[in-house]
């Protein structure tokens, strides 16, 4: 089996991925995608693109709205299935999960005039994030799943419709 890789993906974040394609025979190519990170070469009708967290999913839907908000629209006008799989783990398995995501970034110390102080930020919760997700689930046709870590190379198999032997 061939996957196609994105050549925006960095070369050296992705070896739990990697190892899990090579152990299984699976061999990557990198090339420019149209969206998303993988998909295969015979068939670009499903895409997988992957967040290595639920970090930078809030980041993507609320920062850089605008940007991922068009790559979902290029998808959908193409007629391509995007999925979003988000390596989060820690409990978080399905998009309800979200729903009661505390995002650990509210809290930070910082140092004022001297001295530690807990700082609360404004930050996007699960609760809005699981909102915005189920609205552009609705509206685009994407889809968001979630995993751990390990599991990635072989949900990303699955998902295009790959073998799965473990």
């Amino acid at each position: 089996m061939i996957i196609l890789e994105d050549t925006r993906q960095q070369v050296n974040k992705h070896s739990l991925k990697n190892q899990w394609f090579a152990r299984h025979g699976i061999k990557v190519e990198r090339c420019r995608l149209f969206v998303g990170d993988y998909t295969l070469p015979t068939n670009q009708s499903v895409c997988v693109d992957t967040k290595k967290d639920l970090h930078e999913l809030a980041s993507n839907v609320g920062q850089q709205h605008e940007r991922f908000r068009r790559e979902l629209i290029r998808a959908q006008e193409a007629g391509i299935h995007l999925v979003i799989l988000c390596e989060h783990g820690h409990g978080i398995h399905c998009l309800e999960d979200v729903l009661f995501w505390r995002n650990p970034r509210e809290i930070v110390r910082k140092r004022i005039n001297g001295h530690w102080t807990i700082v609360h930020q404004k930050v996007m919760q699960g609760d809005v994030l699981y909102r915005i997700l189920c609205t552009m689930q609705r509206k685009y046709g994407v889809q968001f799943l979630f995993c751990d870590k390990e599991e990635t190379g072989q949900k990303i198999v699955e998902l295009l419709g790959g073998r799965n032997d473990g």
